[in-house]
């Protein structure tokens, strides 16, 4: 009986790189509608603000418009509130930045210890996360740092001391306090969680070797949380460049100018002064600002992680 021998099918690889080509193709077609959408939702009011802050334009006299180039750039550099605004903004940001990453070091590692309550007591610590700044702040104001009816000045009180008025004496304090207690649920949520990722065997190695709790806090679990902290840093110096309802509610940007962030300032050019063009130089400084900070923090990052790889 004789073999038939059939031709063997082959896939050239001309073949299998044009089918790719073509998935990817029909890819970027189903994408694109929705790409397109935000990047219109993106561009457009970007390009706008851009615009208005080369031009003279006040909600007061709308008739009086035109080009006005850099004057209005030229203006808020000499504003005398501009420099003290970005230093209000870089003075926040560091002082919640160092407040909710040691909490959240000190949190996470006293959570990773089993006790009765365990669940309550975490939900308790991420509960601040989910209430809006708006009213955290009226808590705070009302409720906690009030001179008269608040828990601090009841506190102050029962053991002899005098009430402080805090958003009076100390306002960046109490703005600093208020935004550290929201945000420090966040920094409890991601060092927690890379915590959890911490082999077990290398701590009881460690134990075995005789490390006590304080060698181990510094030699094993700080370096592991080090990407963690950097995520952390990335991500609320990103947000915190744009505080505005926490001062806004509570001191309106004073006494004087004392609390006055970049992003109230912007609003107060805009909305209480009606300057749009002054407010969208200020918004595109903002810009600026948050994108050389991102660059610098992802750089950061990608550094961090690229000296784990290696290791």
């Amino acid at each position: 009986m004789r073999h038939l021998r059939l031709p063997l099918m082959q896939v050239h690889p001309q073949t299998e790189k044009e089918r790719e080509t073509r998935k990817a193709a029909s890819a970027r077609w189903l994408v694109s509608p929705s790409v397109a959408v935000l990047v219109l939702w993106m561009v457009i009011p970007l390009a706008m603000t851009i615009w208005f802050s080369f031009s003279r334009y006040n909600l007061l006299n709308p008739d009086l418009k035109g080009f006005a180039g850099l004057d209005n750039y030229k203006y808020l550099a000499t504003d005398p509130a501009f420099g003290p605004s970005i230093l209000i903004t870089l003075e926040l940001i560091g002082s919640v930045l160092i407040i909710t990453v040691v909490g959240g070091i000190l949190m996470s590692v006293l959570f990773d210890r089993k006790f009765y309550g365990m669940g309550v007591a975490r939900l308790l610590a991420i509960a601040p996360f989910f209430v809006m700044p708006t009213v955290s702040a009226l808590i705070w104001k009302n409720m906690i740092l009030h001179p008269v009816y608040g828990l601090v000045a009841q506190g102050m009180r029962a053991i002899g001391l005098t009430p402080v008025d805090w958003f009076a004496n100390y306002p960046l304090t109490a703005i600093v306090m208020i935004v550290a207690w929201q945000w420090l649920p966040f920094a409890f949520l991601i060092l927690f969680t890379a915590i959890q990722s911490l082999d077990q065997e290398q701590k009881e190695a460690a134990r075995i070797d005789g490390a006590g709790p304080i060698s181990m806090f510094f030699y094993i679990t700080l370096p592991h949380l080090r990407r963690a902290i950097a995520v952390v840093v990335m991500m609320e110096t990103i947000f915190l460049l744009s505080i505005f309802a926490e001062i806004y509610t509570t001191t309106g940007g004073g006494p004087g100018t004392a609390t006055t962030n970049l992003s109230y300032l912007i609003y107060s050019l805009g909305l209480q002064q009606f300057d749009v063009g002054l407010a969208s130089a200020g918004g595109i400084l903002a810009v600026v600002l948050a994108n050389i900070v991102s660059i610098f923090l992802v750089r950061m990052l990608a550094k961090n992680l690229k000296g784990e790889y290696e290791k």
